[in-house]
C-alpha cells in the first residue's frame, strides 16, 4: 500500500486558518490550534452579529420615531404607526426616521396629516 503524505493539503488548510486569524493578539494568531478555535468563535460571532445588527437598527428607528412624534404631536410611537397604517401610507420605519432627522418639516406635515 502506498504511503499518503498530507503535506500540501495540511499546510494549505493551516495557512488558510492562520490568514483568517491575522490581527488577533498573541498566540491567537500564531499557533494553529489556538487560532483555529478563535477563528471558529469569530465566525460564529460574526454570523450572530449580522442578525443582531438588523434588530438594533430597527430599535434605533423606533426610538427616533417615538421621540419625534412625541415632540411634534404629543403622540406615542404605537399610536403614530397605527395612524400611518390606517392612512395607507406605506413608508417603512427606516425612511420615517430619516425623514424625521433630515427633513423635520415634512415629517411634521406627515404627523399632522395622520392625526
Amino acid at each position: 500500500m502506498v504511503r499518503i503524505k498530507r503535506g500540501n493539503v495540511a499546510r494549505k488548510r493551516r495557512k488558510k486558518i492562520l490568514s483568517l486569524a491575522k490581527g488577533f493578539r498573541g498566540t491567537h494568531s500564531k499557533l494553529f490550534r489556538v487560532a483555529n478555535s478563535q477563528v471558529m468563535k469569530a465566525l460564529k460571532y460574526s454570523y450572530i452579529g449580522r442578525k443582531q445588527k438588523k434588530r438594533q437598527f430597527r430599535k434605533l428607528w423606533i426610538t427616533r420615531l417615538n421621540a419625534s412624534s412625541r415632540a411634534l404631536n404629543n403622540t406615542n410611537y404605537s399610536t403614530f404607526i397605527h395612524k400611518i397604517k390606517s392612512s395607507n401610507i406605506e413608508i417603512n420605519r427606516k425612511m420615517l426616521s430619516q425623514l424625521a432627522i433630515i427633513d423635520p418639516l415634512s415629517f411634521e406635515k406627515l404627523v399632522k396629516f395622520t392625526s
